[in-house]
């Protein structure tokens, strides 16, 4: 029997810089996170995108594109094993990754796209969709839906993503009653996104996202205590060079920190949970 990507008894980890950038980094991150993952209960996923096809500006960075990307990815999983997740923006990406990660990440502003959605659940690879910044925690309901019609009887693994609403002027709010909401709608595992929720839209240089990254610490602590059952966290070497969405990225650094702090959190939640259901 497959090992589940997305379990619900063990904390789990979605990590890796937001694009696919040189070798060098690449490696880099896949090393530390390799090792992280022997003491994250349920493991960790490498995520890169070799697209950002949602970018503010024109001209910010996107990554080297799909058959590029998808080489980099396959030889991050050749060098350290780990598993791969990367976001499609069409459906027509989504084969040609699929014979490559092992997740397929619907980013949030997509979140409604039915032939996209439909494609990626075609696949049978295991799908991640975030929730878009707009739409209410049940809303997540029809996105869950399409997936499974475009599955068929694959019943390949489906998790949902919450990463906050927007409020007010480039600013996010998270509301941490959407995690249990949302599971209980989709019957699916809930990540939080930790880094995309600290970002302000619009707000950094040139328009670029800006971000509030002393604040992912306790909203992810918070998320874990809400119930979630796994994070999503961007981190890089080098946040302030890192090729996209900096701002809000976990230096790697402080990542070991941060998911011992979570893995903390997790165990007590359900140890306090565990002795209250015997009584």
């Amino acid at each position: 029997m497959p090992v589940s990507l997305f379990p619900r008894d063990r904390l789990f980890v979605i990590a890796g810089p937001c694009v696919v950038e040189s070798d060098r980094t690449n490696m880099r991150v896949a090393n530390v996170l390799a090792k992280l993952a022997e003491r994250v209960p349920g493991g960790i996923v490498f995520k890169a995108s070799f697209d950002k096809a949602n970018r503010s500006n024109a001209g910010a960075a996107r990554g080297p594109g799909i058959e590029a990307g998808l080489d980099a990815l396959a030889s991050i999983r050749e060098r350290t094993g780990l598993r791969l997740l990367t976001d499609v923006h069409d459906a027509q990406q989504c084969a040609l990754a699929a014979d490559v990660v092992d997740v397929l990440q619907i980013p949030a502003f997509l979140c409604r796209q039915t032939d996209l959605l439909v494609a990626a659940g075609a696949t049978g690879c295991a799908v991640n969709v975030k929730k878009g910044q707009w739409l209410h925690p049940e809303g997540m309901r029809g996105a869950v839906d399409k997936v499974r019609r475009g599955q068929g009887k694959s019943h390949a693994e489906i998790a949902v993503t919450e990463r906050g609403s927007f409020f007010g002027y480039g600013d996010l709010v998270v509301d941490m009653r959407s995690i249990s909401r949302m599971a209980a709608e989709t019957a699916c595992p809930v990540i939080f996104d930790g880094t995309h929720s600290v970002q302000q839209p619009g707000r950094g240089k040139g328009g670029a996202s800006g971000g509030i990254r002393e604040m992912i610490q306790p909203l992810t602590l918070a998320a874990v205590a809400a119930g979630a059952n796994g994070l999503f966290l961007e981190t890089h070497p080098n946040p302030d060079r890192a090729l996209s969405d900096g701002p809000n990225m976990v230096p790697l650094n402080r990542l070991g920190d941060l998911l011992d702090r979570a893995i903390d959190v997790w165990a007590a939640v359900r140890a306090r949970g565990a002795k209250r259901t015997k009584k």
